[in-house]
């Protein structure tokens, strides 16, 4: 299984490569790649190294909070963070943060893997969420590298629960410590005899208060954005449609053809200029975009053609619409709950438990068609101080996941 391995992260690198001629993406991913050995050069050694890996900036974001934590505990030690996917490098420094080295993760072979360790030589490995690289998992083991996962999130269909799954078990039990998101997590790695596991919660519930908290302190301090939003709402809350694709938008035009005099805020998934104009097309003189408002003429739909406003967006909202529901890849609902926001979203949620949570306490809504998402959006009017006063004690309630892996034993800086 081994070399089966290996063979697949050679053709997965070859495929990229090929691939890497027609997209734009994939021609990043290759070409971040080129020289990685002569980037961990400037690296010293001489200090505490912790390795963070994520698989893109949503993983990213999800480690964050535990950076600060142990960067407010050994200022000295250095942080290094490496990414799978182009968007997690491109966006990092967006966000305020304790990184001291940021890479592209090399191809999973064993050269790249022994090599990347033994310069690197990190004192710690931290990998996000899931995407366990075998042969760097290993090559870490063997160099004696302290092997944690924080917010691990597994489930029963995953190769590492099958009968021909051998080798990905190893892997699993290569780590040191699982902190992870929920006990069915827990339950499956006991199903494989790992019980070095502790239930901490979700990293992601502590960064969106921490969002919340930078949003806040922003509009305090009477920023663009707020002067924009507050011409545009006139006093009055928007329904956020929060990373939009397709789906969502054709709900927000039944939206407007139901006759609604609601204003609402637009932040698609895909802000490139083609999307944006496909987007003011089907609109017509009902949106204006973010980026012209100074031709503002009371539109009812503001178009959010740049990276960055959404999170303070939904201080501004009362409900929000999440996209991605009907693709199986939800975008974040936590960050518009932190704010208050009942959610609506498409039905392929089984991958995100807190969606799951938030139906169950009803203040969040999965809906297939126009007509559950007209509905939706009448239920939660009828009943929006409670959904909020809801939503807000979720995220709280189930905030501190950070603090609880900062503070274990295992970090003995």
């Amino acid at each position: 299984m081994n070399c089966l391995y290996n063979f697949s992260v050679l053709l997965l690198g070859f495929f990229i490569r090929i691939y890497s001629v027609f997209s734009a993406k994939a021609k990043k991913w290759v070409d971040g790649r080129r020289n990685w050995e002569a980037s961990l050069d400037s690296i010293p050694t001489n200090q505490t190294i912790i390795w963070f890996h994520c698989a893109s900036l949503g993983e990213f974001d999800q480690g964050l909070e535990l950076m600060f934590l142990l960067k407010k505990r050994s200022p000295s030690s250095l942080f290094v963070v490496t990414f799978f996917s182009p968007s997690g490098m491109e966006h990092y420094q967006k966000r305020k943060n304790c990184v001291d080295y940021a890479l592209y993760l090399p191809l999973d072979t064993p050269r790249n893997a022994q090599l990347f360790i033994e310069k690197l030589a990190p004192d710690y490995a931290i990998f996000i969420k899931y995407e366990f690289w075998a042969n760097f998992i290993f090559a870490a083991k063997k160099k004696g590298v302290v092997l944690l996962s924080v917010s691990t999130l597994l489930r029963r269909n995953q190769v590492y629960f099958k009968f021909y799954g051998g080798f990905f078990r190893k892997v699993l039990r290569s780590f040191d410590y699982f902190f992870v998101q929920n006990k069915a997590t827990a339950d499956l790695l006991h199903s494989i005899q790992i019980t070095n596991v502790e239930i901490t919660g979700d990293t992601r519930f502590d960064r969106v208060l921490a969002n919340k908290q930078l949003s806040l302190t922003s509009m305090e301090s009477e920023s663009q954005n707020d002067h924009l939003f507050n011409a545009f709402l006139a006093g009055e809350k928007a329904i956020i449609f929060g990373s939009s694709w397709q789906f969502e938008e054709g709900f927000l035009e039944a939206l407007l053809a139901s006759g609604s005099n609601r204003k609402i805020i637009l932040a698609p998934h895909d802000i490139q200029e083609v999307n944006v104009k496909r987007l003011l097309s089907r609109l017509g003189d009902k949106a204006i975009r973010y980026t012209k408002f100074n031709e503002f003429k009371d539109q009812q739909v503001l178009l959010l053609d740049t990276i960055g406003q959404l999170s303070m967006a939904y201080y501004y909202g009362d409900i929000a619409v999440i996209g991605g529901g009907f693709s199986g890849k939800l975008h974040n609902i936590l960050e518009p709950l932190a704010f208050g926001l009942p959610v609506i979203f498409g039905p392929n949620y089984s991958k995100f438990p807190e969606a799951g949570q938030a139906i169950t306490n009803q203040f969040a809504f999965s809906v297939s068609s126009t007509a559950e998402f007209l509905e939706a959006i009448q239920l939660i009017s009828n009943d929006i101080e409670k959904m909020q006063a809801l939503s807000m004690n979720f995220i709280l309630d189930n905030s501190g996941a950070s603090m609880k892996i900062s503070e274990n034993k295992l970090f003995t800086f």
